[in-house]
């Protein structure tokens, strides 16, 4: 295949490798003989955004990606500013944007005329739409919408689902670390898990215990999910979590070994809500944990009490979001409405 172009340049964050940044590589790949690929050092993505992985991670997705579909043709360099190398580089002669960089790319052309060399072809890429109908980026997996295939985390959310009987077992054992401490002093256990925690973290809590506890220490967490119950066991009104201090509070139906579509449309509106939220579940919030985590930001932490253990905490990540996904997918469709 006769390739128009020499050297083409291909710069970025490249935060959570994905189709998006895939379609953009094989642009110039089909377009130039060679193609380097110019990853955003961690001075200029550290004040975007505190969940951007780590130069070295970011390179190395992108790296494994390129060395077993491509092999050499692609080189991996450090982009240390904005412009990188392309103004004033003679051996180069396109580069790939998308639309939101386009500016940048006619920015380098104005720096290669003035330094006396030609002007870059300028090949701009289309976003690929994900399942959700929006853009496949960085930013929206971050954000926990979709996964790195456009795909969202949670689908038909308007199912109740039971829990099949060969899933008791697991959902026994802690979804997370788990913190001991003793059940009469919870907030020994909570003060373990939160040791060291950024006072950005998004905190998700599970559970009346663990609720009252974090209230206690003087941490509102963003959504809090409360049944009433404790051990199975109706808490007296004074133990309750008080609806006061909460932007909102909302209300819904979740049987017992049950997730129904009224849980999880609640968690979503609680998730994306300004401020904080009190869900007050009618039935049980034992299995909360699983929509939460597949709607929550990568970053989130979500915490619950082990009874007789200590406190369990979780982040949200990638893992446990697919994790929770299969776990859904083994449910039981109860309803289709």
């Amino acid at each position: 295949m006769q390739r128009k172009f020499s050297r083409c340049l291909v710069g970025g964050t490249f935060d959570r490798f994905h189709s998006g940044h895939i379609h953009l590589i094989d642009i110039a790949v089909h377009a130039a003989e060679n193609v380097e690929i110019w990853v955003a050092d961690d001075s200029l993505t550290g004040e975007k955004f505190a969940s951007i992985l780590s130069l070295d991670d970011r390179l190395a997705e992108v790296a494994d990606w390129s060395e077993l579909t491509h092999g050499e043709r692609i080189s991996f360099h450090i982009l240390r500013d904005v412009f990188g190398p392309a103004p004033t580089r003679a051996d180069c002669d396109a580069i790939v944007c998308t639309v939101e960089s386009r500016s940048n790319c006619d920015r380098i052309n104005e720096l290669r005329l003035d330094n006396g060399l030609a002007a870059l072809e300028i090949l701009e890429a289309t976003h690929l739409e994900d399942a959700l109908g929006g853009v496949i980026s960085s930013t929206r997996i971050r954000a926990g919408l979709i996964d790195r295939q456009g795909n969202p985390w949670l689908e038909n959310d308007t199912l109740d689902r039971k829990m099949p009987d060969e899933l008791v077992a697991s959902f026994k054992r802690p979804m997370g670390v788990l913190f001991e401490g003793p059940e009469e002093s919870p907030e020994l256990a909570m003060l373990r898990a939160l040791e060291g925690m950024a006072t950005t973290t998004i905190i998700v809590a599970v559970g009346d215990v663990c609720v009252q506890t974090l209230l206690e220490l003087g941490i509102r967490p963003a959504v809090a999910v409360v049944d009433g119950m404790t051990k199975r066991s109706p808490l007296a009104l004074e133990e309750q979590v008080s609806d006061v201090g909460w932007d909102q509070v909302l209300n819904c139906v979740n049987p017992t070994a049950m997730i129904s579509s009224d849980l999880i449309a609640v968690c979503r509106r609680a998730v994306y809500s300004e401020g904080t939220v009190l869900i007050k579940v009618e039935g049980e919030e034992d299995l909360a944990p699983v929509p939460l985590h597949l709607m929550l930001p990568l970053d989130a932490v979500l915490v619950y009490g082990q009874p007789g253990e200590g406190v369990v905490l979780q982040i949200s990540d990638e893992l446990v979001k697919e994790r929770c996904r299969e776990m859904l997918a083994a449910f039981e469709v109860v309803s289709d409405e």
